[in-house]
């Protein structure tokens, strides 16, 4: 005899939202039952269009107490909870799901984020009726299956239930968490469970209380490691961790909790990112490979962790090291896996540049992976396209014929290197937006252009002194005239990567020599920058009369370093490293020098330094 199954909510104002989970339930259950708890828009006039079976109660802020008078009038076999802003995904039969007969099945939860991504969980969302199954707690409301373990039988069901109410806007405007925090605290001061600490401190790191979160957390670590809440738990203690930067307390956690819990990808991945934050190098790029090894998985996962966004960060992570080989390899597979991401969109395009692929073979290639047969695809692609100042954002809009404003075009026409076609455009506006004052102040350099950047010298927030010294920097005057701010130097230091991007180089050169008269750090980034687009010759030039004057410069003898052991001028990174070692105990300065004697299979001086890294610093894995 085939089992029947009753729909039961609660609600409150969801007139937005209840059409859509109704719709998608109404063939697949035998009874909804909806309780309503004040509704005082179209709800309940909604809900009669599909039931007759409506209730409506006070709300004592009691989730649990709403949930048990909904159960309390179904008449099925068994019982499949949802909320208003969820709805079921199609091609499924709810009869099968519960052919095994379990009490109580675990259900996949999939909750669209706003930043195209999703977070899966698991939670029992269909269990059986009368069978003593009722449910607990005022806020984060659970089923009773605990006191009953030994009696129930548990399944898990093939459905997913999707749930929207967690993007940011919808959070942002119900403002969840701080209206569960009063319901929470009287909670946990009356019934200190496992749960209700979880969810507690849960609340607390929704609200930015990290140590509040912290202190919750902790309490109820020790008492979840049999439950399936245990992994999200851990996570969310972890997170709070990080976000007060105690990575290293996190990594100890996270070291015990990844040996438990192999399979569960959301934790290998922040034990990842937190290995990064600490510059453990070789540990956060195998953690990140043991992601992928271990894909989507787990009781939570975060849609990517385990995929796409796992490529994405080792993507980021060898760009970081100027390895465009393999960073590459990455950002492809990761573009291959989600090519309407946008963060890996940019990514993608950001690596090639660097890479020096071609212009036409970029157009070529992005084509075959990105096919565009809609205009929101077009859209996207050029908004990213204009947001990085992409060479091909002019092409795209040619081939595609695509009308945009005046700016855009000129943007486009710009970073095309069609600065004639680009000065007429802007000169032709009479009102730009902010975000343009650095374009057309890159424009006015590379043209020595008065008349463009007196236009518009408003959009760039400049004093007076500073309008001055950019006007004789536009002028080409003796650079050893112009003392620049550090808010010249950081718009400068923008300019000049863009001028490393077009190419104009002697006027990149220009920039450089008023740039050299200003801090030592920014003279530095000009050499990362340099380095990061593949001119390391010309780096070490400057970054070894930078080291002549500060020789006990740590971050002048890594880049030394670096740039040397990737040019395999294997002596003079030596030279580098050793020098690096005496000021600076920091681990990521054994991790370079281990990499040199690696390259250079230098076994006793390896060994030394891999006994080295054993004695001071614990937390390293891989050399274990």
């Amino acid at each position: 005899m085939m089992k029947t199954v009753a729909l039961c909510m609660i609600v409150k104002n969801e007139q937005e939202y209840l059409r859509r989970c109704l719709d998608s339930v109404k063939d697949k259950v035998h009874q909804i039952i909806i309780v309503d708890t004040g509704s005082t828009d179209d709800t309940v006039s909604i809900a009669k269009e599909y039931t007759s079976d409506i209730v409506q109660i006070e709300w004592t802020n009691d989730f649990s107490a709403a949930r048990n008078e909904s159960i309390k009038h179904a008449k099925t076999d068994y019982i499949l909870v949802l909320d208003a802003d969820e709805y079921l995904g199609e091609n499924f039969n709810l009869s099968e799901e519960i052919e095994s007969g379990a009490d109580y099945y675990f259900t996949k939860i999939y909750n669209v984020m706003s930043s195209d991504r999703g977070i899966t969980h698991l939670a029992i969302r269909i269990f059986a009726n009368n069978k003593g199954l009722h449910y607990r707690n005022r806020l984060h409301e659970h089923l009773n299956t605990m006191e009953h373990e030994d009696k129930l039988k548990a399944g898990y069901a093939k459905l997913t239930i999707f749930h929207t109410g967690y993007t940011d806007e919808m959070m942002e405007s119900r403002e969840k968490a701080n209206r569960n925090l009063p319901l929470m605290l009287k909670e946990v001061e009356e019934n200190p469970t496992v749960y209700n600490l979880f969810n507690m401190g849960r609340t607390y790191m929704w609200v930015g209380e990290h140590e509040k979160a912290i202190k919750y957390l902790q309490k109820a670590y020790p008492l979840s490691k049999e439950l399936t809440i245990a992994p999200e738990l851990i996570s969310t203690l972890c997170r709070s961790l990080g976000e007060l930067k105690r990575y290293q307390e996190a990594l100890i956690i996270l070291k015990e909790a990844t040996a438990i819990y192999p399979g569960e990808v959301d934790l290998i991945h922040l034990q990842a990112l937190f290995y990064m934050e600490i510059n453990y190098y070789k540990d956060a790029i195998e953690r990140m490979n043991k992601c992928l090894e271990v894909g989507d998985r787990g009781i939570t996962v975060t849609e990517g962790n385990g995929s796409y966004i796992a490529h994405f960060r080792l993507a980021e992570w060898y760009e970081s090291r100027n390895d465009l080989v393999k960073s590459y390899e990455h950002i492809l597979k990761a573009f291959k896996l989600k090519n309407d991401f946008v963060p890996v969109m940019g990514k993608y395009f950001k690596i090639i540049e660097k890479a020096g692929v071609p212009s036409e073979e970029v157009f070529s290639s992005t084509k075959q992976l990105y096919p565009i047969s809609n205009g929101g695809q077009l859209e996207k692609l050029l908004e990213v396209m204009y947001q990085l100042r992409h060479p091909l954002l002019e092409k795209y809009l040619t081939e595609y014929n695509v009308t945009v404003q005046n700016n855009v075009m000129a943007t486009a026409r710009q970073y095309a290197r069609d600065y004639d076609g680009a000065q007429a455009l802007w000169l032709e506006m009479a009102d730009v937006d902010e975000q343009n004052g650095e374009d057309i102040l890159l424009l006015s350099i590379i043209l020595k252009d008065e008349t463009l950047f007196r236009k518009f010298k408003p959009l760039l927030n400049l004093s007076q002194k500073e309008i001055k010294k950019l006007y004789k920097i536009i002028m080409n005057e003796p650079s050893q005239d112009v003392k620049l701010t550090p808010h010249l130097e950081n718009i400068l230091e923008r300019a000049l990567i863009q001028l490393i991007r077009l190419q104009e180089f002697e006027t990149f050169e220009m920039i450089l020599d008023y740039l050299w008269q200003g801090g030592v750090n920014v003279k530095v980034k000009v050499c990362e920058h340099l380095v990061t687009y593949g001119f390391n010759e010309i780096a070490i030039d400057l970054l070894v009369k930078l080291f002549e004057i500060y020789p006990r410069n740590v971050r002048i003898i890594e880049l030394l370093g670096d740039i040397c052991l990737s040019s395999k001028y294997y002596q003079d990174a030596q030279l580098f490293y050793t020098k690096l070692l005496e000021l600076c105990d920091d681990y990521d300065a054994y991790e370079r020098a281990y990499e040199l004697y690696e390259r250079v299979d230098d076994q006793i001086s390896k060994s030394s330094i891999l006994e080295q890294i054993k004695l001071k610093f614990p937390l390293c894995a891989w050399v274990k």
